[in-house]
């Protein structure tokens, strides 16, 4: 049962910017006291989707939000830690809450783990990057830039430099690919190739610890770079697609290391 509305009239923060010159009104609801933290949480996330609370605006301090929503402490805290887990909200140490910056890649951080565990949504993430980046790198090799390609050869000098890092591996890859999206002037592409590429990030680091796989990898970069200086959208494409069948490969040879033998006897 809500209560009552309490109207909070505060400061809007962003990250890093300190004060804006400018105020927000933003009500929060009122909730019994026994409610869970779960409802808590719909009601800060309802918040946030009707755009009363903002990217980088810092929350009330634990006690006044808890009175204005007529929880306990305790269940606030609980539902602020889930919030920060689903990257939803910022916890900083001795300055308080804030909503996150709200990127869709950071969004479905939570997810990695999920997709991690399916053997059969690994290689739909990669039938999904298929569908994807092959032509989203058509269209980048059109539009491409001088400092965009600076920009993706200098990832390539930092994926060699890190050959033993699967981590730092995978996130250069990344990095790498999100660059083509972009070069490709489409935001909306642009998000769903960061995010599909986010979704299988703990897989891609497992396959770029088997062994051999990774120098080759590098390889199939290179020749995508290579096209896409040449403004070359076919040839782009073909690199494209050779780099990504080879990913499906090495998940699946993944796949074949981490499933048990069946026992025959």
């Amino acid at each position: 049962m809500v209560l009552s509305n309490c109207i909070l009239v505060r400061p809007h923060y962003q990250k890093g910017c300190g004060m804006a010159d400018h105020t927000h009104h933003v009500t929060f609801q009122t909730l019994e006291k026994d409610i869970l933290a779960n409802k808590i949480v719909d009601s800060l996330l309802n918040l946030i989707s009707e755009k009363q609370l903002l990217p980088g605006d810092k929350l009330p301090p634990e006690r006044e939000l808890a009175r204005m929503m007529n929880v306990g402490r305790p269940a606030l805290r609980e539902a602020l830690r889930a919030l920060s887990v689903m990257k939803v909200i910022e916890i900083r140490p001795g300055s308080g809450a804030y909503v996150s910056a709200l990127e869709p890649e950071q969004l479905v951080q939570p997810l990695e783990f999920v997709f991690s565990l399916d053997n059969s949504s690994i290689i739909h993430l990669v039938n999904a990057r298929r569908i994807l980046e092959l032509n989203t790198v058509v269209e980048a090799a059109k539009q491409i830039t001088p400092e965009e390609i600076t920009k993706l050869e200098s990832l390539l000098v930092q994926m060699a430099d890190n050959i033993d890092n699967p981590e730092k591996c995978d996130e250069l890859d990344r990095e790498f690919h999100k660059t083509i999206a972009s070069a490709a002037r489409n935001p909306i592409l642009y998000q769903f190739v960061s995010v599909v590429n986010q979704l299988g990030s703990k897989s891609r680091q497992k396959s770029y610890g088997l062994p051999g796989v990774l120098p080759p990898t590098l390889d199939e970069h290179r020749a995508i770079v290579d096209a896409l200086k040449a403004h070359a959208p076919e040839r782009a494409q073909e690199a494209m697609r050779y780099h990504l069948d080879q990913a499906e490969l090495h998940l699946r040879q993944l796949i074949d290391t981490q499933t048990p033998a069946t026992n025959t006897n």
